[in-house]
Order: structure tokens, then sequence, then C-alpha cells
């Protein structure tokens, strides 16, 4: 058995072909097209925990990071789907550029894998050593961004890109391994991830407005803050064609994947995935990007494609309520002839590829101190906290690193440990105050700790919120429910002024 995973990051649903393409510009993405005419396409995906290393710590353990802990690494207690492969006989290759996965806040999840390959420059990956960075439009005071107009001198080139590279790589492992059996490649790149760098090739797909733009304005304009859309209606235009342009250039690197399948005849045996940790707003919602406004349909609400030869489905679509990052650990196992770990709370899929049958009737999704949302995929329910300030919440970890640093001594210092959870192995975890959020604590947005619900059926746009008692109540036992499920600490069901389920002995709690 053999698998192939292509994972992108901020691929918005919307606008791709097989989704109707209903943004604006239109996105030239023929591969995406002749990639649904291959597989199972999935209408009802969602995410769960947000932003990118939560998501990926969900597609290693099967089950939700975002109600216990913020963006960090691999727990010591943690059952990895690509380590268990790899010590029970699966040859498990990642090959990315995914720049994350090398912070700290990330650093341990490539050594889960057999073997890997990192391709160095995506955003503000710190390759390019460059004491003064050239000037740009996207300038900022934000080192990211300056280590990102340094970074993209040495990417002149479509081949120089690191989406090209881990493309091209994942390609030369199927190519090498084609007659072995039991193998999984992970290939993931950071693209269509914000700044919208692509080269000319890809720009020329959408050439009127370029030439327009160039001759008008001239300044580079691909990165977004993630702020309230501030510019004229002239940049917005633009930057949805920056972001067309690189997913274009996404559909040329999966049409390069699809070759490939094609070439070595891997269609008959090989599991084909391919999907994204969540969306991205261009101005929707008058918001850029992510993580600081709730978790609209452009964000949660995800494309999703699979090719299962057992079930042999292609070309059809799929209306069962699904969620990639959880359900893909135990429809990886299943699909290699083993049991789901005890822990996950994910679902293998095979059902739903044979036959569209439900494997779930709602999914919670959010991230650590923000709203936690649910949805039956006709409605969704946003529950914002009672306390705008978030103060009853903490991370649960023995591996205290977040996004690009460790946790501070003061925060080390008013540490506890938490009497253990369900998922931990009878292992305390240390009980640490949250005092840094990722976006959420930014609070720029008026609705954060409001609670909203919506009809997608007859308002897909989430424009106007319901106001339906028995309806917010039907929700809330949804989440409710599936909180408890998740054995998510008490201060999660306190801060969302919601009841927590009688326990025997409750997690969580100060040991």
């Amino acid at each position: 058995m053999k698998c192939v995973m292509l994972m992108f990051d901020s691929l918005n649903r919307h606008l791709l072909p097989p989704y109707g393409g209903a943004g604006a510009p239109p996105v030239h993405a023929p591969n995406f097209a002749r990639l649904a005419e291959r597989t199972a396409v999935f209408d009802r995906s969602y995410i769960c925990s947000m932003p990118c290393m939560p998501a990926r710590r969900d597609l290693h353990t099967g089950r939700p990071n975002f109600l216990h802990r913020s963006w960090g690494p691999i727990e010591p207690f943690d059952d990895s789907v690509p380590d268990f492969l790899r010590q029970n006989g699966v040859y498990t290759h990642l090959s990315s550029d995914h720049y994350h996965y090398w912070e700290e806040g990330g650093a341990n999840y490539h050594a889960r894998y057999r073997s890997w390959e990192f391709f160095r420059g995506q955003e503000g990956d710190p390759w390019i050593g460059m004491v003064t960075p050239p000037p740009a439009g996207n300038a900022t005071d934000d080192p990211s961004r300056a280590q990102d107009r340094a970074n993209r001198l040495f990417m002149r080139t479509t081949a120089d890109l690191p989406q090209s590279q881990t493309v091209a790589a994942g390609i030369d492992f199927m190519r090498r391994n084609r007659g072995d059996d039991n193998w999984f490649l992970h290939m993931e790149t950071f693209d269509p991830h914000e700044p919208f760098f692509s080269n000319r090739e890809f720009k020329d797909r959408y050439a009127d407005h370029y030439a327009a733009w160039r001759a008008k304005n001239g300044p580079l304009f691909d990165w977004p803050s993630y702020d309230y859309v501030r510019e004229d209606a002239e940049l917005v235009d633009h930057m949805r064609h920056e972001y067309a342009a690189l997913v274009s250039m996404c559909d040329a690197r999966l049409g390069d994947v699809l070759d490939a399948m094609d070439e070595l005849s891997l269609w008959d045996d090989t599991l084909f995935i391919v999907w994204t940790d969540h969306g991205f707003l261009l101005g929707e919602h008058e918001c850029w990007a992510k993580v600081w406004a709730p978790y609209y349909e452009e964000v949660s609400h995800t494309p999703f494609f699979v090719w299962d030869p057992r079930a042999g489905v292609r070309g059809e679509r799929r209306e069962a309520l699904v969620q990639p990052s959880i359900d893909l650990g135990p429809t990886l196992l299943s699909w290699f002839g083993f049991e789901r770990f005890d822990d996950m709370l994910g679902c293998d899929l095979a059902p739903v590829l044979e036959r569209d049958r439900p494997v779930r009737d709602a999914a919670i999704f959010g991230q650590h101190g923000a709203h936690v949302n649910v949805t039956d995929g006709r409605y969704v329910y946003w529950r914002g906290p009672v306390d705008i300030d978030n103060q009853d919440l903490y991370d649960y970890t023995l591996m205290p690193a977040r996004m690009r640093t460790r946790f501070g001594a003061g925060e080390l210092r008013d540490a506890t440990l938490a009497e253990p959870f369900s998922f931990t192995k009878e292992m305390s975890t240390l009980r640490i105050p949250t005092r840094v959020r990722f976006g959420a604590e930014r609070g720029r947005h008026a609705d954060r700790n409001c609670s909203r619900l919506f009809d997608l059926q007859n308002d897909p746009g989430q424009t106007s919120p319901l106001q339906d008692g028995a309806l917010e109540a039907r929700m809330t036992d949804h989440l409710v429910r599936l909180m408890a499920e998740a054995d998510a600490p008490p201060e999660q069901y306190r801060r969302l002024g919601l009841s927590q389920p009688s326990s025997p002995q409750p997690s969580g709690q100060p040991s």
C-alpha cells in the first residue's frame, strides 16, 4: 500500500473551479478541475484547530489541539501517525518548504518521519543573511518582511521557488520508490500562504490586470496585514490578483503531481489526498487573512479531494461532514492495515468515500483563546467568550514552546501541575496561564467576543445572523458534547458561559 498526500496552506475553496470558482478574479486552475475528475470531492470539509502547527498536531494525533494549548510541538504523550507508521514497517517521507516546521514551536514534527527534505525561502524564513535588505512596497518594520525581501533575491526563476523544489523532490521520491510497497509521501508547500509571491509566468495568466497595474502604480503589494481592509477597491482587487496568480502556480505544481501519478501508474494502488489546513479572507467581511477575526466560511470551509482505489470513486461529490486534519490520521492507519489509536477522535473516511455514509453529526473548530465553533454542515454556531479578556485560560503542555520562541521564565514560574487528561497517558502536564495568544488577543473585530448563528444554506455569505433560541440550544448541545469528548479543561466551559457535563474527576484541575 502506498499514499501520496499533497498539502497546501491557506487555500481558499471558494476560488477553485471544482467549488464554483465564485471569487473575483476567476482563478486559472485547470489542474484542480482535472483533480476533481479523478477523485471524490468533499463539499462539507471543515477545519479543526487553527492555525498552522495546531492543525498539524491534529493530523498527527487525530484529535483537536486548540482546546488545550496554543501553537506548539508534538507532546511526549502524543501518538503520531507518521511516527507509528515509521515504526511499523511503512516508510514515511516529508518534503516541505513550510518553514514553521523548523522553528521552536514546530521543531519536532519532521522528526516523526523516516526521512525528510526542507526547502528554504518562504515568507520570513531566516535564510539569506543580509544586514540591509532591499526596499520594497511591502516594507514595514516587521523583520519577517525584511527577511522576505532578502530571500526573494535568490528566487528569480520558477524552478528556484521553494514550492517548485518541494514538489519536484516529492516526485523524485515517487519515481525512486515506485517499485516498492508500504510508503507514505507527505508533500507540503507553504503556498498560497501570504506573501503572494509568484513569477511572471503565473502573473501572465492575468496579463490585462498586471499591465494596467504596472502602468498606473508599480509598487509591490502582495502581503496583506491581519486587519480590517483599509485599502481602496483598486488595491484590494490587485491583492486578489496576486493571490490568484499564486494559486495558479499551485495548480501547475498539482498538475506535475497528477502527471507523475499517470506516468508511474500509481492510481491502482495508491491513496491520493489533496487538502489544506484552512482558507484565507481576501477582503470578504471587510477583513484580511485569518486568526484575528471570527472563522467565516472563507477560512473554515476547505477544499478536500481523495482518491481511494478500494472505493474507485472519481468525479463524484461527497456531502458527509468531515474534518481532514483529524480524520486523515485514522484514515491513513486504516489504509495501511492498522487500528486507530485509542485517543483519536477523528474518523476513518472509508465509509464516506465508498457510499457517502456520515461519520459525524457535528464538528467543532477554533483557535486557542478565541471562539469555539460548531457546525452540523447546515448551520454554523460561533460561541464567543463571556470574558473579553479571556483571563481564565491555560496552556497544558510538557513542551513549553510557541511559534518562534520558548515560554518565558515569568510564565513558567506561574506554572502548576495539572491532573492527567484522558489522552496524556497518566502524565501530568504543566498548567501555564496563557498570556500570549496568536491573534486572538488583538481585539480588532467587533464580533470577537460575540456568539453568532448562521444558516449556510440560505445565507452562505454569513451576512444575516439567525435569532433562533431552539436552534442555538441544539447547536450548543453539540458543542458541549464534543468538548466533553475531547476532555476539554473546565475553564473552557467557564469562559464560554457553558455548564460542564458532570464528571467524576474533571481533568486539567491543579494537582
